[in-house]
């Protein structure tokens, strides 16, 4: 009987030492979250990777590490998605034009002249068909946590004339893997070239393609304008991401990790989409100030031409997205 206590006390020692040694396990192994995506870190995007990575290794001190890949350096943009999936990386956040393999709804967001401005984005986005989208894609893996913004497209080319669509008939326009943009373009007669965004500089020196879309901040920050002569601020459709994780990965994750990234997330996405705004207007001045290629504004009259130019495009890819999706959206300008 008198060696019992002595037990105790060993069995309390030892629990106490398992419990320390297990905590040291966590501080000294976080769980490495990868962020990687394909633009400049001074971008939007970057800049919302890293304020992501900053709040939730605040929020989750030992516990998560994140690291941020800007420019392509683990994946470029045909590369990343099937990286996700496979584990290599554990968030990406690309453009929803991107997402078109995995659900045809979210081509919504390619339709030309949808939104008629970033808060018309806003207002959908955070509606609940809005939110629906994030979830839409489950089923192939994907799990949608928040939208980031990066801005209004805008059109470029090197020719000197670019006002009215007919300007444009017969160029060649560097677009995104989706159908809708190359079904955007050859309603205008012109000839869509699918291309990785860290491809679009080349091939724009050299005379590859003749011009792209984007907007201000990407312009800017790829340096787009300095191999154009003209952009025309169409602001016919938007650019904006998605970020994503593998939805296993994220599913799997202790509940305490995970409600410390979605807070981390969400304040991230706030500091993203301010920054978006902010940046755009900047980047535009730039441009101009660079007077490297003019920048053109439009009219009423050419606005109305390029929107009854690009009009046919809603039409042809109305049974994909949904006319409820299309309607949802279009209450959004209101």
């Amino acid at each position: 009987m008198k060696f019992a206590p002595m037990r105790i006390i060993n069995v309390f020692g030892m629990s106490i030492a398992l419990t320390i040694s297990a905590s040291a396990l966590a501080a000294d192994n976080p769980i490495v979250i990868k962020f990687s995506h394909v633009v400049a870190a001074n971008t939007p995007k970057g800049q919302g990777a890293q304020k992501f990575k900053e709040v939730a290794e605040k929020l989750l001190p030992g516990k998560v590490q994140v690291q941020v890949f800007p420019n392509s350096q683990l994946f470029g943009d045909g590369k990343e998605m099937e990286a996700l999936l496979l584990g290599d990386v554990q968030l990406i956040a690309p453009s929803l034009s991107k997402f078109d393999r995995y659900t045809k709804k979210v081509q919504l967001f390619d339709l030309p002249f949808l939104f008629d401005d970033m808060a018309a984005v806003d207002r959908f986005q955070q509606s609940d068909k809005g939110k629906e989208l994030l979830d839409s894609m489950k089923n192939r893996g994907l799990k949608g946590l928040a939208y980031w913004h990066n801005g209004m497209k805008e059109l470029s080319t090197n020719k000197a004339k670019l006002q009215r669509p007919e300007d444009v008939k017969g160029l060649k326009f560097r677009i995104q893997a989706s159908d809708v943009l190359e079904a955007q373009f050859r309603a205008l007669g012109a000839n869509p070239q699918k291309l990785s965004f860290s491809e679009v500089y080349q091939a724009l020196q050299t005379g590859v393609v003749d011009g792209q879309e984007n907007t201000w901040s990407n312009i800017y920050s790829q340096k787009f304008h300095e191999v154009q002569k003209t952009i025309a601020e169409t602001n016919h459709g938007v650019i904006d991401y998605m970020v994503v994780t593998n939805a296993q990965w994220w599913d799997g994750l202790p509940e305490d990790i995970r409600a410390g990234l979605e807070k981390a997330m969400a304040e991230a996405t706030t500091y993203a989409n301010q920054e978006a705004a902010k940046l755009n207007e900047d980047d535009k001045q730039r441009i101009i100030d660079a007077k490297k290629a003019q920048v053109v504004s439009l009219s009423k009259e050419d606005v109305q031409a390029w929107r009854t130019a690009m009009a046919p495009v809603w039409k042809k890819f109305e049974g994909d997205i949904g006319a409820d999706l299309i309607k949802a959206a279009q209450e959004a300008n209101k």
